[in-house]
């Protein structure tokens, strides 16, 4: 299910969160090896086929959308690829993730440039919480909680 497509369903869902601007796909990866670890769960991405940047309206619904899902979202997977954006939007959602009680599955790059901070803050918001180092590894923690979860595949 892709933004700006709201998701209304009863299947369990999770939630895509972190890079986008300035990043590569990876959420295309994402959902890839989802699907390979056997997760069936609606995957919610923020990413759209197509941003409108001339309209005006369009980050307000991103934005919306984004608010909307994470809370609909039974779990949410973050990751923070290398890139010159320390992706603040992201860090925020991460942010109020990390104080409720959802699984989170959580990687950033060794080369994220605020990976450090990722790892303090989770430290003592999830301690015991593990930060991986790829999206492969991040996902396996993913598709773990997923089966974990006691909700329909």
């Amino acid at each position: 299910m892709e933004a700006p497509n709201p998701y209304t369903g009863t299947k369990p869902a999770l939630f895509l969160a972190g890079g986008i601007t300035g990043c590569p796909d990876w959420q295309v990866q994402a959902v890839h090896l989802l699907r390979q670890a056997g997760v069936r769960w609606v995957i919610l991405n923020p990413r759209r086929a197509s941003f409108p940047l001339a309209d005006p309206a369009a980050a307000a619904e991103q934005t919306a959308w984004e608010y909307r899902h994470l809370r609909t979202a039974q779990a949410i997977l973050f990751w923070f690829p290398p890139s010159s954006s320390t992706q603040p939007i992201a860090l925020y959602e991460l942010g109020a993730c990390a104080a409720g009680v959802k699984p989170l599955a959580v990687g950033a790059n060794p080369s994220y440039p605020r990976r450090l901070d990722v790892l303090l803050q989770l430290s003592h918001a999830r301690p015991g919480l593990a930060v991986r180092n790829t999206l492969v590894d991040t996902v396996a923690d993913m598709a773990r909680l997923c089966r974990q979860a006691r909700l329909p595949p």
